[in-house]
């Protein structure tokens, strides 16, 4: 039985274990929640086939393989006579290249802000956090669309975006994480030892704070997502021929009496994409909390 010390110990955001507490092998303890790992193994599946779509798609997507509206084709042909199959492929492929980008340029620069602010300081502080604030202030879908309408509709324009509009997600908990380690021991001893403030902040103070970047990367993906469909939808992503996930939900819109499977099909897809990466990324917060170990 543990006692009152190694009690306390175990329940601090992390401090050491007890012996034998939590070590348990990273994917085992994955695999022992089963939504999680389930979650984990849909979003394995969705990335191989977007990664391997134009091999996996029957037909290329521009190609017009039968008549309008018919049934032909695994999941029936369009409005244009090209294969909804293929179409959704290269869909996923583009909707999720787009999202993880958008994410990737949110993390490189919010985490970079978020250590930067969190360390320095003073005015340095002042500024970045200030500047995030006012980006806060507007909604994201209403300035994503004055921003995309003005620079013209791109997915270059998109990735810039959504990237830009997601920095602060990032910019803030490393910000929060970093005020909380940046007066620990193990900090203070690099600084005593003549450490570079920027190996500091790379090698000592970046893996203690890489946990909640994780998780962030895996929900603010899924947001990502949702913001591209929104903006493909109104014309403003991908432009035709080439699909994405949300220029398909509208397009088959104007035929939701005729052939409602147009619109059902990437919009279900949607849904289970978003929702697997919610579930995994609250399942790798837990297991990454060292709260949650024991």
């Amino acid at each position: 039985m543990a006692t009152a010390p190694e009690s306390l110990a175990q329940a601090l955001p992390g401090a050491p274990l007890a012996e034998g507490a939590g070590r348990k092998p990273f994917l085992k303890r994955m695999a022992s929640n089963r939504r999680t790992s389930i979650a984990g193994a849909f979003l394995l599946l969705v990335a191989v086939v977007a990664l391997f779509a134009p091999v996996i798609a029957p037909y290329d997507y521009r190609d017009i393989v039968g008549k309008p509206l018919t049934s032909g084709g695994p999941l029936g042909i369009d409005d244009f006579g090209r294969d909804v199959l293929s179409r959704l492929l290269i869909g996923l492929r583009t909707s999720l290249g787009v999202a993880l980008s958008a994410v990737l340029v949110a993390a490189v620069i919010g985490v970079a802000l978020g250590l930067v602010a969190g360390y320095v300081g003073r005015w340095v502080s002042t500024i970045i956090m200030r500047g995030i604030d006012v980006l806060l202030s507007f909604p994201p879908i209403v300035l994503a669309i004055a921003v995309v309408a003005i620079l013209g509709p791109a997915l270059v324009n998109v990735v810039l975006v959504i990237g830009v509009l997601y920095i602060p997600r990032f910019t803030r908990i490393v910000y929060s994480q970093v005020l909380s380690i940046r007066t620990m021991e193990y900090v203070e001893a690099s600084e005593i030892m003549g450490t570079k403030p920027a190996d500091i902040l790379v090698k000592t103070i970046l893996p203690n704070v890489a946990a909640p970047i994780i998780v962030q990367l895996s929900l603010s993906v899924s947001f990502a997502i949702q913001m591209e469909a929104g903006l493909s939808f109104l014309g403003l992503g991908a432009q035709p021929p080439l699909p994405s996930l949300g220029t398909m939900v509208g397009a088959g819109r104007d035929f939701l009496e005729v052939q409602p499977t147009l619109l059902i099909y990437p919009s279900v897809l949607i849904i289970l994409v978003v929702l697997a990466l919610n579930v995994f990324g609250d399942g790798m917060r837990d297991l990454l909390d060292p709260r949650h170990r024991t």
